[in-house]
């Protein structure tokens, strides 16, 4: 069996989070700092509080204290070095909890998404190394409505909508029945200071007329130009 490339990249592994050491490679925060303003802001978030006193002291008594939505989940919490970690339902990845707290969310999905070694990955990829690490409620709303805020991505993601097919030109039966013609600029200048090329090519035998023209060539002077090159020489074409 011959894993796919997906499966090779570290970044789509499923693995447990280093409490410790977490995401320094991808990040530009230390993240001793990061994760201290993690636990600092526990104090701050009631069901982090409620979660941190039970693992304290866990038992009956206390876990009935609880809320009830989490009583329902605390089999899923556990606590290590003082950072909660959140295991999800559908593998055993333990996720560090991030409080309530709107500010702190958004450095840690600006370090995901937005810094120099993360490189505006976009939605979905944003939300899966994001919750590699870290998990908080409605986390995938969370990241959309980041992506969508976000100017760089706004400005480079591709159009919502499917681009029309392009269609191919019939091939001619002759020579010089169908032309095209195009201009180059830019060019070096030549002794008559003309920094471009107009070009008449047959689309049957590909035969190439060239002719050096002005930045500002008009289309009179084209037009006497595809005399001169084409028409006098193989006749007016069909198109």
């Amino acid at each position: 069996v011959v894993a796919d490339a997906l499966s090779r990249r570290p970044d789509y592994a499923v693995h447990k989070a280093d409490a410790n050491a977490i995401g320094v490679a991808r990040t530009s925060t230390p993240s001793s700092s990061l994760l201290d303003d993690v636990r600092s802001a526990y104090t701050k978030d009631a069901d982090a509080k409620q979660l941190l006193d039970y693992f304290a002291a866990p038992s009956d008594k206390s876990r009935q204290k609880l809320a009830k939505h989490l009583r329902a989940r605390v089999h899923r919490y556990r606590v290590h070095n003082g950072l909660l970690l959140y295991s999800a339902v559908d593998d055993n990845a333990d996720r560090i909890v991030v409080p309530d707290d709107h500010e702190l969310k958004l450095r840690i999905t600006y370090e995901y998404h937005d810094a120099p070694t993360s490189g505006h990955q976009g939605r979905e990829k944003t939300y899966l190394l994001l919750t590699r690490d870290f998990y908080w409620s409605h986390q995938y709303k969370w990241v959309r409505k980041y992506v969508r805020a976000c100017e760089v991505c706004q400005r480079v993601k591709p159009a919502p909508f499917s681009q029309a097919p392009l269609q191919s030109l019939p091939t001619p039966s002759e020579c010089w029945q169908s032309i095209s013609m195009d201009f180059v600029f830019g060019l070096p200048p030549d002794n008559k200071r003309r920094t471009g090329i107009v070009v008449f090519v047959d689309r049957f035998s590909k035969m190439v007329h060239l002719a050096a023209v002005p930045a500002e060539v008009t289309a009179k002077q084209t037009a006497r130009l595809f005399v001169d090159m084409v028409f006098r020489h193989h006749g007016m074409p069909i198109d």
